[in-house]
């Protein structure tokens, strides 16, 4: 009767083992993956920020040296993350990533470059539902009227011309299509207020690392 027993057990305790063997070869391949993807991401993103501010101007690691804001302190339909960039620990200039949801399809996602005098770095798109042929000429790739905003701040334009033409301000806006600049030209705008009012803020020690 044991015998039987030790018979019938083997094929359950070796399918067990390569069940085991199974579950163990998958968590590490997915650490490996999660690991690599992780790196990416956060080269893709060095690249982009790179992309606005060259890597000559600071010396810190702006990845490592970011501030967190509450979506309602800029109007943004997610948290804002700020990278600091710093050289010789004197500010350089900060890399907002905020959310406006004022696009004509939904949310726009934007990283918005202002340099340590107040003036802008640049924006870029960094995703967007807008409609193709119309509201994505907010793309780099697709049209240069993104790069209008490099060397721009709350003087240059002043503040109230700060809008599309059509509400009477200083950016255009595009042919059949002026709800997604708008949403582009009034979340920029909000970046730029709230780093001329909170600068101490902006710039003070870093607290850690990006979650």
């Amino acid at each position: 009767m044991n015998d039987l027993i030790r018979e019938i057990s083997k094929p359950t305790l070796l399918l067990a083992g390569f069940a085991l063997a199974g579950t163990l070869l998958l968590a590490g391949v997915h650490t490996l993956t999660a690991k690599q993807i992780a790196q990416s991401e956060r080269q893709a993103l060095l690249t982009r920020i790179n992309t606005l501010v060259e890597a000559s101007r600071y010396d810190n690691n702006p990845l490592e040296d970011t501030l967190s804001l509450a979506p309602s302190e800029l109007n943004s339909s997610e948290p804002v993350l700020v990278y600091r960039l710093r050289k010789q620990q004197q500010p350089v200039a900060s890399i907002f990533t905020i959310t406006t949801p004022d696009g004509y399809s939904g949310n726009i996602r934007l990283a918005v470059g202002v340099n340590a005098d107040q003036t802008l770095a640049g924006v870029r798109v960094l995703a967007h539902k807008e409609t193709p042929g119309l509201g994505d000429w907010i793309e780099v790739e697709k049209s240069d009227w993104i790069l209008g905003f490099s060397g721009k701040s709350l003087q240059n334009p002043t503040v109230a011309t700060w809008a599309v033409k059509k509400d009477g301000g200083y950016f255009d806006q595009f042919t059949g299509a002026t709800i997604t600049p708008r949403a582009v030209v009034a979340a920029v705008k909000q970046v730029l207020v709230w780093s001329e009012q909170h600068t101490e803020t902006l710039f003070a020690p870093s607290t850690g690392k990006q979650p």
